[in-house]
């Protein structure tokens, strides 16, 4: 059977903890489409098509990955792309209710789609955009934290912007 996911985010930036649970996804469905989606509840620090070229550059070698962005519901994206599953990850108990949530909401808006849930690895589940942000933004090493392919370019934004 020839199932498409969707592994949604806003990948702001993406992380050692997104590219493993996008290659643990890559593993169980034939296609899965990474979309970087807009959330309102945050400002993004990098562009929807930077934060696209991010993606595409860590996924290259995994040839099941599609990367697209989004700025409407998640449940709508799905239908239009006759995804059956929506792919989410799960750092703590803290991420459940509201990933809890938005699954039952994607549900009755999207009854086609189900959602999985992929706890981090063990190595990640600390790991978040917010952090990375956080640490980087303040002159902090980010290398155990996001794909050495992108360092640089993560560290060129966040040097226009380094408190001391």
């Amino acid at each position: 059977m020839n199932i498409t996911a969707v592994c949604p985010g806003s990948f702001d930036p993406v992380t050692l903890g997104h590219l493993d649970i996008i290659r643990r996804a890559a593993q169980m469905f034939e296609r899965i489409l990474v979309v970087v989606m807009s959330n309102t509840q945050k400002t993004a620090t990098f562009s929807v098509a930077e934060r696209c070229e991010m993606l595409k550059t860590v996924t290259a070698g995994i040839g099941n990955v599609e990367i697209e962005s989004h700025g409407g519901l998640l449940a709508d994206y799905a239908r239009e792309k006759n995804a059956k599953a929506i792919v989410k990850g799960l750092r703590a108990l803290s991420d459940f209710e509201y990933e809890f949530q938005m699954a039952l909401t994607n549900k009755r808006l999207n009854p086609a789609a189900d959602t999985v849930f992929l706890t981090a690895s063990a190595e990640n589940m600390y790991l978040s955009s917010s952090l990375v942000k956080q640490v980087g933004m303040m002159g902090g090493d980010i290398h155990d934290f996001v794909p050495e392919c992108i360092y640089d370019n993560i560290m060129k934004k966040f040097a226009k912007s380094i408190n001391y």
